[in-house]
């Protein structure tokens, strides 16, 4: 009922006479290392909790997350669901296309690791699944649709869903490591949920600017738009922050 308007802006705070309902889903990530209470403090909000991360080993078994049962246990007493996020972590700890690559092009090693996941979520309590490979070689592109088609077919019929991530694009010819293995409306079509990681353009590695600039992210929603079914989309939104350490010769002491 209350309208703001300012130079040629108009904040709606109330539309007259409106009486419709918005349903909506979030999810959060955390490491097991997150402060219970602050995990506490978010979890009535949150339809999925999702910690963070599993891997895989080269024979295709799990790198296994510790110390995820507590979570698992203070979302399920505030009625949140769990999902499983799976990456490409490696032993080692750090993230490895050549791993994706491995579980793409060898049928063991690919069955290993969907079987393992089933036993996780089963024996852990998870609710559903989080994929998350990144920087996918690009002649890997449609083998990646392909290990989801055949995650979806093993875990839909036990009543797990299936989630992907999909790298910030704006076009499908868009060029970068980053891109060029996420087809957006194979992957969509291949899983029931997607998440737009509209965030991270400002990192700890480049220059001072916002994590998710309001333009790009728009770019982004648009374009993912005429990929995507809009049901089927989540859209990333950072709750952190940097502190950019500024160059010495600005500094006077």
């Amino acid at each position: 009922e209350m309208c703001i308007r300012d130079r040629g802006q108009t904040i709606v705070i109330k539309y007259q006479d409106e009486n419709r309902t918005t349903s909506f889903i979030t999810n959060g990530y955390a490491y097991p290392f997150i402060s219970r209470e602050l995990l506490r403090e978010q979890l009535p909000y949150m339809t999925y909790s999702t910690p963070f991360t599993y891997g895989i080993r080269e024979d295709g078994g799990l790198v296994n997350l510790e110390n995820d049962e507590w979570m698992i246990a203070m979302a399920n007493s505030f009625g949140t669901k769990n999902l499983m996020h799976l990456s490409t972590l490696t032993e080692a700890g750090n993230f490895s296309n050549e791993r994706a690559n491995l579980v793409f092009t060898n049928e063991n090693i690919q069955s290993k690791l969907i079987n393992e996941t089933i036993g996780n979520m089963e024996r852990k309590g998870y609710d559903g699944l989080d994929i998350d490979f990144e920087f996918i070689y690009p002649e890997d592109r449609y083998d990646y649709v392909i290990f989801l088609q055949n995650m979806y077919k093993a875990i839909n019929p036990l009543g797990y869903p299936l989630f992907s991530a999909l790298a910030p694009k704006v076009s499908d010819t868009q060029q970068g490591t980053l891109y060029e293995g996420h087809d957006y409306g194979a992957i969509a079509s291949s899983v029931d949920k997607v998440l737009l990681m509209t965030y991270e353009w400002g990192y700890s590695y480049g220059p001072p600017m916002a994590v998710a600039p309001l333009t790009k992210v728009r770019q982004v929603v648009e374009y993912a738009l005429t990929q995507i079914p809009a049901e089927k989309l989540l859209m990333g939104i950072p709750n952190y922050g940097y502190n950019w350490t500024l160059p010495l010769s600005l500094i006077h002491i």
